[in-house]
């Protein structure tokens, strides 16, 4: 049995995760959930596998020196998903996603080198290359990280790196592209205007619109990093993406359309401070290992909305500040 722990497994793609190893693996996996329960942090995502006999959750930080040392002896594999995450908070909040992102990386890494880990996955982002307007970024590329939150995934990034060159750790870096799916937090673009043309509110788009991401379906993301569990060199970076750069209006009318709603919705707004143009990354490297998406963007977006339609209660408590309030009725005990 491989022994899992997953660092942020309440948040979005923490918890998506953890879906993915047990729905594969099922009593082949023991997961270790260690989640601070900030905002984004909401076990009503994992609800359906709570009582599972080979997960746990710990309500904790990665920060906490003590509690961290505790957990690592019993651990083969980190996943380290736990990161402040929104651009728009680090430019209010630099300091949190300082103190999150990198020394909290730092505590996890120190703790597994002196456990001995098998494998270590650190949790980039494509993000930590800054944009470019032509071409795609590879591994090999300088970062050039422009928010605080990107600087502080670019500080983990190398941090974990190092920890491979020094100290032997198993290290192994993704920086993938931009996730959409279920159980998003609802202030990213996709849930947040698929949610709000649901309500019949404003979509709010930064500048003119046609700032350009790459898109990957969560799942993939998923299936890409238990891939490169196995199969990925120590001490490597790999760029994940889904392969489909589309602009934010591109996004924004592909979900107006599908909900029936119409264009008088679409407001634009100032643009974002420091907002990069476009990412892009190169995924030769981890396709030629053998790894590529297995969803179709059409479909998978299509899938996504369905979700956010029929779960309006999920989203709804975290929109109207409710979930907090569902939290310690259900969760006294965590």
């Amino acid at each position: 049995m491989k022994r899992y722990l997953v660092t942020g497994g309440a948040g979005f793609i923490g918890s998506n995760y953890i879906h993915y190893l047990l729905q594969k693996y099922g009593n082949e996996v023991h997961i270790t959930n260690l989640d601070k329960l900030t905002y984004a942090g909401n076990l009503e995502n994992l609800s359906a596998i709570e009582k599972e006999s080979n997960y746990r959750f710990i309500k904790g930080d990665i920060c906490d020196k003590d509690l961290v040392a505790t957990l690592m002896p019993d651990i083969d594999i980190v996943v380290n998903f736990a990161a402040e995450s929104h651009v728009d908070r680090s430019i209010g909040s630099p300091d949190d996603f300082i103190q999150t992102d990198v020394y909290g990386a730092f505590v996890l890494l120190e703790a597994a080198r002196k456990s001995g880990v098998g494998k270590f996955i650190q949790i980039s982002t494509d993000e930590v290359y800054g944009s470019i307007l032509k071409g795609s970024f590879k591994e090999t590329d300088v970062l050039e990280p422009s928010s605080p939150y990107s600087a502080s995934k670019a500080g983990a990034d190398r941090l974990a790196y190092s920890y491979y060159k020094t100290y032997g750790l198993p290290v192994v870096i993704t920086r993938c592209s931009n996730n959409y799916g279920p159980y998003q937090y609802p202030e990213k673009l996709i849930p947040l205007f698929v949610t709000n043309a649901i309500e019949d509110k404003s979509l709010p788009i930064y500048g003119d619109g046609k700032n350009v991401r790459d898109w990957i379906y969560v799942v993939d993301h998923c299936d890409a990093i238990d891939f490169l569990i196995s199969r990925g060199e120590d001490g490597e970076v790999y760029n994940v993406g889904g392969g489909n750069e589309m602009t934010n209006l591109d996004i924004t009318d592909l979900i107006l359309q599908e909900l029936g709603k119409p264009a008088s919705l679409k407001t634009f707004i100032a643009d974002r401070l420091g907002h990069d143009r476009r990412y892009s990354v190169e995924t030769e490297k981890i396709q030629q290992l053998g790894w590529q998406p297995s969803f179709s963007f059409v479909e998978a977006i299509k899938s996504t909305i369905q979700w956010y339609r029929e779960n309006t209660a999920w989203w709804e408590k975290i929109k109207t500040g409710e979930y907090l309030e569902y939290y310690k009725s259900h969760y006294q005990h965590v």
